[in-house]
This record gives C-alpha cells, structure tokens and sequence, in this order.
C-alpha cells in the first residue's frame, strides 16, 4: 500500500468486503479530489451508524446503483476525520484500526485520541507516546 499510518508503518488494507476507500482499493488513501479526507479506518458500530444517519449520511441502506452494499456493525469501513470527530464529541466514536488509519489523519485528531480507540494494538507500544 502507498502511504504511512498514524504509528509510522505502511499504510495497511482497511477492508475489502465491503470494498472501502476514497479510491475504492482497500485502504484509506486521500488526495486533492478527496475533500472529505477519509483516512480513518473505523469498524462500524450500531452506534455510529446511527449517529451518521441522524447527520444526513447514511451508511446503512445500499445504494446498489453506487455499488454500495450498506454497512453493518463490524464492517471495516474508511470515514472522514469529520465523522469520526463528530461522533467522539457526542461519545459514539467507533473503534478505528492504527495501522490502516492514514498518517494524514494526524493533522486533526492527536495519536494520543486515537490509540485510545484502538482495535489493533501494537506488540512495541513504547513509539506511542504513552505509559509502556
């Protein structure tokens, strides 16, 4: 994968199945067409996706004619830093995966936030910045 994660490693593979990405690909890549900025790879919680749906975005119903399939809880999926921030103000915030969250993501929501969500913890957490 092209890129970097928020821990300093390549960017991994978000999800396949449902396909995610801005690009389509798998992983959270962004780039100038994508105003969004959907570096956050979150597993879908029925929280969430209810907080988004009651926002106007609704990751819920298939939208066959975009080959969306719809999201369901556990689902993998890239979201925006502005969603993901949205429902951490409003305590829904779903869990992310570090190594598959885009480094660029650092610029708006700090590591120390983020690791606190994670799925996926590092064997080596001493590069974090917090307790080891």
């Amino acid at each position: 994968m092209v890129g970097q994660n928020v821990l300093g490693g390549p960017l991994q593979v978000c999800g396949t199945d449902p396909m995610t990405g801005f690009y389509r690909d798998g992983a959270c890549r962004s780039g100038r067409s994508d105003a969004g900025l959907h570096t956050v790879c979150a597993l879908m919680t029925r929280e969430f996706l209810e907080h988004q749906r009651g926002r106007g975005n609704d990751l819920s119903t298939p939208a066959p004619a975009m080959s969306f399939p719809g999201l369901i809880p556990g689902d993998p999926w890239c979201v925006t830093v502005v969603a993901w921030q949205s429902a951490y103000r409003d305590g829904v915030a779903p869990p992310i995966v570090l190594a598959a969250t885009n480094a660029l993501t650092l610029h708006f929501i700090p590591l120390t936030v983020l690791t606190q969500f994670a799925a996926d913890v590092p064997d080596d957490v001493a590069g974090l910045g917090g307790p080891t």
